[in-house]
């Protein structure tokens, strides 16, 4: 009672111990958030190893395209963002068919040449963020994959099928011989073609045409924010759209649907992403594959990153530093654990599409993730050490782990140099010159660094290690 009656009695004495007890806190959370930025950095997050990746990937699709007048190579997702090892994610190739282009309605498509087809968006009784396309004008020249997609739509238009465009699409013949003719093939997913090299390197393919929606953009553009940059808004909306052959999963019309996507577009403002924003989406991309752990793709890195991007839109720049990453993991955490339990996320483009409409998630898995977001919420900064990557790199020694993170982005840097090197080095059917003496360059200090890191993990014992196993070695590294 006497304790009880002295806190009374002195409010200021509370509120001085209270004060002090928020600000060790509040010390202790940005200190856990430096140091989380530095580890991140070394991990190969920092912003000049992003811009590398991001340039040599965009730099092997431009190669690429130079060899095609039917489609556009674009590297999309991870990849392209700069954000993932080269055999740590699928490889999402996109290819965009010239020979067609969509318009939505009101848009002109007098100056548009006589040798593509026009298409013309329909959204009535569609799904936002989806559309029907009906044929306004053929073209002097049409793919065979197109033409046989053509169909009735029961009232005497002409309309181009998602479902049959999809089944009669081929790989194109922009890609890698040896992926061509030695690459699994897996059962579609969605609008992609997954596919497998040697049982290591992921690839997605998806097939997409152009898609010009300048009220769909302009809307997006008129919001009020905080980000992204004016300069940085209208090159996303002169980046326009793209339609992909997938329709809303369980809809009457799903054979006939497309839909909106922004795959340019969401490159350019993961680009204009701060330090801190960019390792935010991070650090949710590792609480969802190594935490939550989905099955059936419920919560994916699309998710993820919509989440940041409404963080980064309606928050002030300032407020984005290193000692606060920990802080708006918080925060990121809290947005998951909001959209899981409304089922109910706003897709970052077109608000009107809920990206958790159709994400197939069962009632005891969303209480499991509720729960587990919210142990790791309460736990403070301590929940940064959830994550493998993360822990794995606070136990390791210093030294040890600086050399390896060094060797690692040193052989990364030359992988994505050999990747280029092979782009140039290919001749019009996709057939490699492997006589080339920079590539053999390349590879010969690509075996190197693996012979220098397999002999190191040998005298230190590492069970499974073998000096002459350089192949295993350099995939281990670029996982």
């Amino acid at each position: 009672m006497a304790e009880g009656g002295a806190r009374r009695d002195d409010p200021d004495g509370v509120s001085k111990q209270g004060s002090v007890s928020s600000r060790q806190a509040t010390v202790q959370w940005e200190k856990a958030s430096g140091e989380t930025c530095i580890l991140m950095s070394w991990l190969g997050y920092g912003p000049e190893f992003r811009q590398a990746r991001s340039d040599a990937y965009r730099e092997e699709a431009r190669l690429y395209s130079r060899h095609s007048n039917a489609v556009t190579m674009m590297i999309a997702g991870s990849k392209a963002e700069g954000l993932t090892r080269p055999m740590e994610s699928d490889l999402d190739y996109l290819f965009v068919h010239k020979d067609v282009i969509c318009l939505e309605d009101g848009v002109n498509a007098g100056t548009v040449t006589r040798e593509i087809t026009v298409l013309r968006s329909c959204s009535r009784m569609t799904y936002p963020g989806h559309c029907r396309l009906l044929l306004e004008r053929r073209g002097t020249y049409i793919s065979w994959e197109v033409n046989e997609a053509f169909c009735d739509d029961g009232n005497g238009r002409v309309i181009l099928s998602s479902g049959l465009f999809a089944h009669n699409v081929r790989l194109p013949s922009l890609l890698p011989y040896v992926l061509r003719k030695y690459g699994v093939m897996h059962d579609r997913a969605g609008p992609s073609m997954p596919y497998t090299e040697h049982g290591v390197i992921h690839y997605d393919i998806v097939n997409s045409f152009f898609y010009c929606c300048p009220d769909i953009l302009s809307k997006w553009a008129s919001r009020p924010r905080h980000w992204p940059p004016p300069e940085a808004v209208q090159q996303v909306v002169s980046l326009g759209a793209l339609l992909t052959p997938v329709g809303v999963k369980g809809s009457e019309y799903e054979h006939v649907e497309w839909r909106v996507c922004f795959n340019a577009g969401e490159i350019e403002l993961v680009n204009n992403l701060n330090d801190t924003q960019i390792k935010l989406y991070v650090l949710l991309k590792m609480v969802t594959k190594d935490v939550l752990n989905p099955r059936k793709k419920e919560v994916t890195s699309f998710t993820l990153k919509n989440i940041v991007l409404w963080i980064a839109e309606n928050n002030p720049q300032s407020l984005f530093h290193e000692r606060s990453l920990l802080h708006w993991l918080h925060e990121g955490l809290d947005a998951l654990r909001v959209a899981l339990v409304n089922r109910e996320l706003p897709y970052y483009m077109i608000p009107d599409r809920n990206l958790m409409a159709a994400c197939g998630l069962e009632q005891e898995q969303k209480n499991t993730w509720i729960s587990t977001i919210t142990e790791m919420m309460d736990e403070g900064p301590r929940m940064i050490l959830r994550l493998p990557k993360i822990r794995q790199a606070i136990i390791a020694h210093p030294e040890p782990f600086r050399w390896y993170s060094r060797k690692r982005m040193e052989l990364e840097l030359w992988w994505l140099m050999f990747k280029k090197s092979e782009a140039l080095c290919r001749d019009e059917n996709m057939m490699l010159d492997r006589t080339d003496d920079i590539l053999h360059a390349i590879k010969r200090r690509i075996d190197e660094i693996c012979y220098e890191v397999g002999l190191r993990m040998f005298m230190e014992g590492i069970r499974g290690s073998r000096v002459n196993e350089l192949k295993n070695v350099r995939i281990s590294m670029l996982m």
